[in-house]
């Protein structure tokens, strides 16, 4: 069964820097046809923070305001998010989401991320 581990989170003072991680496992994730990173803030809906085709062009949220980073490792099996100048509004839970043709999605469980004022 495909399975995806997020890693990473974790708390952090405002202005740091963070990467996560999110290990695939059943799947080759240099087969996806879209990878992404999603996040949900307390009494907030689920938004995008950004997400990378297969035909390279990356797509980050405008709240990001460019300061974040995805990517894939094909030796690890895993994609990567890094968050730069990170601020208490980042606060949420992280997941990291996979689509490949055929209409198969997978989610991550979620991993914190706690950003201290």
């Amino acid at each position: 069964q495909v399975q995806l581990v997020e890693s990473g989170g974790g708390l952090v003072q405002a202005g740091g820097s963070l990467t996560l991680s999110c290990a695939t496992v059943g799947a080759r994730i240099a087969a996806a046809a879209v990878v992404a990173w999603y996040r949900q803030a307390p009494g907030k809906q689920r938004e995008l923070v950004a997400s990378l085709p297969r035909d390279g062009r990356v797509n980050s949220a405008d709240s990001m305001n460019g300061r974040v980073t995805i990517s894939g490792d094909a030796v690890q099996n895993a994609m990567l998010l890094q968050i730069d100048s990170l601020k208490p509004e980042d606060t949420a839970v992280y997941y990291c989401n996979v689509f490949y043709s055929g209409e198969h999605n997978f989610w991550g469980q979620g991993t914190q991320v706690t950003v201290s004022s």
